[in-house]
């Protein structure tokens, strides 16, 4: 399988990533969580990371690829308020640390695009 920008092996590699970095350091990702959501931040950071390896699993075989693909971006969309909200905290911060999080905001669509075009390149 080539490893394109909308390569599925990417994809699933990235997705996995995340998923081991919610495991090492949830402290990161529960600062993230709306306080708007019912339950504990780290049961949200536990879960995002569960469902991003579930994904990252489903991305990387051809037979639940289009599916998984399809469910990754809904995923890319749905944790965007948490990039908001990370940006929104950031207003305490330094002036490279808001960069970054005010910078990271427009990336989220890259990646909807891009699970996308797998799911659409994927087996049908």
């Amino acid at each position: 399988m080539p490893r394109t920008p909308s390569s599925p092996v990417l994809l699933a590699g990235l997705l996995a990533t995340a998923s081991v970095a919610h495991a090492i350091a949830p402290k990161q990702f529960d600062a993230t969580i709306p306080s708007s959501l019912p339950g504990t931040p780290r049961q949200w950071t536990y879960a995002s990371g569960a469902a991003e390896l579930v994904l990252a699993a489903g991305v990387a075989h051809p037979r639940t690829r289009r599916v998984a693909a399809l469910a990754a971006a809904a995923f890319f969309v749905g944790v965007f308020p948490a990039n908001v909200k990370m940006a929104v905290d950031a207003r305490r911060r330094s002036p490279a640390v808001q960069a970054v999080t005010i910078a990271r905001l427009p990336l989220q669509l890259p990646l909807v695009l891009w699970a996308r075009n797998v799911s659409r390149g994927a087996a049908g």
